[in-house]
C-alpha cells in the first residue's frame, strides 16, 4: 500500500491509500476523488487523468513511455517536466508519499 495525496486546483487534498499493483488512476476512481475523469477507463487512449506530480517527485518516477507522451499533448496545459497520465503509474511501496495536483480541468 502507497499513501498518494491527490491535490485538487482549489487546493482541497485528498490522502489515500492504494493498493500495490493499482494505478493512481484506480486510487482517485475508486476513492471518489475529484479532478480525474478517467474517461478511457485507463487505456491511454485519452488525457483526462492528467496531473502535474510535485516537484520533488518528477526524478523518482519511471519515465514516460511514447504513448504517455503522445496523449500528454491533449492535456489540458500540460508541463514538460512534471505532467503525467496517471492510468500510466503503478502503484508499489516506492510511490508512498507521492503527491499528485489536478489542472483546471481536463479536456
Amino acid at each position: 500500500m502507497a499513501k498518494i495525496t491527490y491535490v485538487e486546483w482549489g487546493g482541497t487534498e485528498h490522502v489515500v491509500e492504494v493498493a500495490d499493483g493499482m494505478t493512481v488512476m484506480e486510487g482517485a476512481r475508486d476513492n471518489g476523488i475529484p479532478g480525474i475523469e478517467a474517461d478511457c477507463g485507463g487505456a491511454c487512449a485519452c488525457s483526462t487523468c492528467h496531473v502535474y506530480v510535485a516537484p520533488d517527485w518528477v526524478d523518482r518516477l519511471p519515465a514516460r513511455e511514447p504513448m504517455e507522451e503522445d496523449m500528454l499533448d491533449f492535456a489540458h496545459e500540460p508541463d514538460p517536466a512534471r505532467s503525467r497520465l496517471t492510468c500510466q503509474l503503478k502503484v508499489s511501496d516506492a510511490l508512498d508519499g507521492l503527491v499528485v495536483h489536478m489542472p483546471e480541468k481536463q479536456i
